[in-house]
């Protein structure tokens, strides 16, 4: 079990936001499986994002990973509203099973807008009574598809704006459980930048002056890398399809249609694993101490148990996977889920350090 502030997820193993949680069917199958802690919904924007048949994924027959060109989901963020609301309203009356409820914008009047309608959601279900909620938020700042408009994480005065939305809804309503999903990020400096901006909106915490809160209770590290390639001959079929050709002509020789795409997967892993490393021990270690209880949801190449081990030995509340969902379906979960999935862990992870750690 992990608790996020007043979310809790028991198992700790849950997806990430990605295009196999766009529709009500597949949000419901991922919240009935008993082997999932918490489901989170693929990014929505306030009206929707215009998806075409350029945006695809491609899995590769080498790894177990992929490259996509996806941007956000085609459902507005009203159509998650409701789909939340009928799941969460369905459920039964003892679960505490909780949504991570996956946004973007790069407007602050619009991610205004987007956050007043989760509010209204969370004020129906009763969300911010008791100690636990069922609903929380997660901005992604760390899409690489999306046309003239670069991963904001990467560039912190852009990000700015946005984030002091964030902390005014926080202040506002503390009950308000705030996630942002990070870019996977190549050099130290750029931690660095990270951890001193979302230190800026630290304050003493109202329930008690003594200590300080931040307004982001957990940090999803990492999206996809963005500007990867896979040639044609690296793809293999898609679950269901007869042929790779079959989802969409691409250029010749190239896997997707935009050549260029996000990686994910095992291929991704060691490079996720040093993110939540570095990001888990910069925490810990920082100036500002509300930010040492930050949790960590884990995400990239996530495949087996043992690499769900070593995402929570790295440092990881939390591990989330969509790559191999893809593949496996929700089945998968059974087959990630470790011995020591029910015992209680603290944000900086649990010590896994008997389990095997071989690929």
């Amino acid at each position: 079990m992990a608790v996020i502030r007043r979310l809790v997820i028991s198992p700790p193993l849950m997806n990430s936001s990605s295009p196999w949680a766009s529709e009500q069917n597949q949000l419901q199958e991922l919240f009935d499986c008993s082997f999932t802690g918490g489901v989170t919904t693929r990014t929505a924007t306030l009206t929707g994002f215009r998806e075409t048949s350029e945006h695809i994924v491609a899995l590769t027959n080498e790894s177990i990973s992929s490259v996509n060109s996806y941007g956000y989901s085609p459902h507005p963020l009203s159509t998650y509203i409701d789909y939340v609301d009928a799941i969460l309203s369905t459920a039964d009356a003892s679960s505490t099973k909780p949504f991570i409820i996956s946004i973007t914008s790069s407007s602050p009047i619009s991610l205004a807008s987007m956050l007043d309608s989760v509010q209204r959601l969370r004020a129906k279900l009763r969300d911010g009574e008791g100690t636990t909620s069922r609903v929380g938020i997660e901005l992604n700042t760390s899409c690489p598809n999306i046309k003239g408009s670069p991963p904001p994480a990467y560039h912190m005065t852009g990000l700015k704006p946005i984030l002091d939305v964030l902390a005014r809804y926080f202040r506002e309503d503390p009950t308000l459980v705030i996630g942002l999903k990070l870019p996977p990020y190549v050099y130290a400096t750029q931690f660095d930048e990270l951890l001193q901006s979302i230190a800026t909106y630290s304050r003493p915490d109202p329930s008690d002056e003594s200590r300080r809160v931040s307004p982001f209770a957990f940090l999803t590290s990492t999206n996809t890398l963005g500007q990867t390639l896979f040639f044609a001959e690296q793809a293999v079929p898609l679950p269901g399809k007869a042929a790779a050709s079959e989802e969409v002509a691409t250029p010749t020789g190239f896997a997707l249609p935009t050549v260029l795409g996000g990686m994910a997967g095992e291929a991704l892993h060691p490079l996720a694993l040093g993110n939540v490393y570095t990001l888990r021990r910069l925490l810990d270690t920082h100036e500002e101490f509300s930010l040492h209880d930050i949790s960590i949801i884990g995400v990239g190449g996530v495949t087996t148990r043992e690499a769900h081990a070593r995402m929570r030995r790295a440092g990881a509340s939390v591990v989330a996977c969509a790559t191999i969902l893809v593949r496996n379906g929700v089945g998968i979960f059974e087959k990630l889920s470790i011995a020591d999935d029910n015992r209680g862990s603290g944000h900086s992870g649990t010590d896994l350090t008997g389990l095997s750690s071989g690929a």
